[in-house]
């Protein structure tokens, strides 16, 4: 596993974490004592942050230090629910013209599936 793996991998879990709180990364940035930019940079594996704001971190989310490391075990319920959040968080990213193209895309797929069967 390269550093960068590892980054992308707690920022990863940083992000599913606070959406499962309920949080923004401003909200997250505040109870920490961070700028929502920073918050951010370290979701998306661009900062290498030190233990000890990753100890903020954790107990402005209000876990374990050690949630931030572990991925929890997902039945495949939860992991389709993951799975949608992840892609309602990457159409959020995007350009109106792209989401349509994105949900022109799903519906044939799922037709596609449908006729299949």
């Amino acid at each position: 596993m390269t550093e960068q793996d590892i980054l992308l991998r707690v920022g990863a879990r940083i992000r599913e974490l606070r959406k499962d709180k309920g949080l923004t990364q401003e909200a997250l940035g505040e109870k920490g004592g961070f700028h929502f930019s920073y918050i951010g940079q370290i979701e998306r594996g661009e900062k290498n942050v030190a233990l000890l704001n990753l100890a903020k971190i954790a107990e402005a989310l209000e876990v374990d230090i050690s949630q931030l490391f572990t991925q929890p075990h997902q039945d495949n319920g939860e992991k389709s629910k993951a799975d949608i959040q992840e892609i309602n968080y990457l159409l959020s990213q995007q350009n109106a013209q792209k989401v349509a193209m994105a949900k022109n895309v799903v519906k044939e797929i799922l037709s596609y599936q449908e006729n299949k069967e």
